[in-house]
């Protein structure tokens, strides 16, 4: 048999009231955008080099979530999610890591989402991954599903 989880379960645990599911885990968090392949596992210490940290209009304001609809949790709408280019690299991947987390070091505790970046087909696309030093950069769309089964 097959475990299957319905779409309100789905939203639940995307939107998780204060401090649970992926919604209250995250809120107000920020996502550094990282050189290099990603580690093996969101647990790992972060590899390659920083190269920009991801919050509303570049000024430091955690990022937050629309609600769930259909089992998928989305960047809220009204928010510019953007980050300055730290140094010159290219995008290869993100942590996305809770206000006052340590992306940066190894943790079995920290609620974190690891993902590869792309101009298309990545878990977080950008315009461009070719990252410059003081040159703004947004995300556009970033969404997260919790899968049906």
């Amino acid at each position: 048999m097959t475990v299957r989880l319905s779409t309100g379960m789905r939203n639940k645990m995307n939107d998780g009231g204060a401090s649970g599911g992926i919604k209250g885990a995250l809120n107000l968090g920020f996502i550094n955008i990282y050189s290099g392949p990603q580690p093996l596992t969101g647990d790992a210490a972060a590899t390659g080099i920083l190269l920009g940290t991801v919050s509303v209009n570049a000024d430091g304001t955690g990022l937050t979530f629309d609600p769930s609809v259909a089992g998928t949790i989305s960047k809220a709408a009204a928010e510019i999610w953007k980050f300055v280019g730290l140094v010159n690299g290219t995008a290869g991947w993100f942590r996305h890591y809770p206000a006052g987390g340590n992306p940066a070091s190894q943790s079995t505790t920290e609620a974190r989402i690891d993902g590869a970046i792309a101009t298309s087909g990545g878990d977080m696309n950008l315009t461009n991954v070719a990252v410059a030093v003081g040159i703004p950069n947004t995300v556009d769309v970033y969404q997260f599903t919790m899968p049906a089964q």
